[in-house]
């Protein structure tokens, strides 16, 4: 076999060329420059959307409130306020658009140095992992927040009106979004540790009751009501969740190879 031939066999990524330090750096500089570049372009087009982007998220809100306040649901105690909450909703929002184009960045950073095999392990995960993020934010915006909202308002009595300030119901929404976005990662980090061999089915089978009542104490963390319909919105999801880690870790956990008799 000729040395060409046994060099493409042998396993090693794809690119055989050795940067230095300072070509790592250049390399590094260039993908934050275009990273920051693609964030500027989102910023500014959310600036643009930057009120009816606001008004998209705080619609459960909103809507919780009584039929003659949602007229004019928000007050702000300062002139700067509305400035820069829709501000930060642009920081947010472009962060969201540009995303992709930041992953991209960060791929075609890291991506050169990486097995072919590992390549087609992060690809996926990266799709799997964006898709049950938007799901999560999706689940807690569609199905979460309008009950524990109207729950919450609804739980001051009916002679008592709210007076919401702008600026405080952005955080609110936000953080839960988050949250169940992060929650609904949870097959997928199962997953991962199965096949690095950290967990496998049997370990999580064992300790799924543990996994039910810490998942439960999480519940209760993070929503915003205490009542036991809205910590089930949550805490059925997480369970799911778990159970869905459960089965990708039968699927794709590392193999335990049996001692030779």
């Amino acid at each position: 076999m000729s040395e060409s031939a046994s060099s493409k066999a042998a396993p090693g990524p794809e690119d055989d060329v050795h940067l230095s330090l300072r070509e790592h750096l250049i390399e590094l500089r260039k993908r934050l420059m275009w990273a920051i570049i693609w964030l500027c372009v989102g910023f500014a087009i959310c600036w643009f959307w930057s009120k009816p982007i606001y008004d998209f998220l705080v619609m459960p809100v909103k809507n919780a409130l009584p039929e003659a306040q949602r007229a004019t649901p928000f007050n702000f105690s300062e002139l700067t306020t509305p400035f820069f909450v829709y501000l930060n909703v642009a920081l947010y929002g472009g962060l969201f658009l540009a995303s992709p184009a930041i992953l991209w960045q960060i791929w075609a950073f890291i991506g050169p140095g990486l097995y072919r095999r590992e390549k087609r392990r992060v690809l996926p995960f990266v799709f799997v992992a964006t898709g049950l993020f938007l799901g999560g934010a999706a689940f807690c915006y569609y199905v979460v927040l309008p009950p524990a909202f109207e729950f919450l308002i609804q739980s001051a009595g009916s002679d008592i009106h709210p007076l919401l300030m702008m600026d405080q119901q952005l955080p609110l929404v936000m953080s839960l979004l988050v949250a169940f976005g992060i929650v609904f990662e949870l097959p997928l980090i199962l997953t991962f540790l199965a096949m690095l061999g950290i967990v496998d089915t049997k370990f999580l089978t064992k300790y799924r009751r543990h996994a039910i009542v810490l998942n439960t104490l999480i519940a209760a963390i993070v929503t915003p009501t205490g009542d036991p319909f809205n910590l089930a919105l949550m805490a059925v999801p997480m369970m799911a969740m778990y159970e869905l880690g459960v089965l990708g870790a039968w699927i794709f956990g590392k193999k335990k190879v049996a001692p030779p008799t």
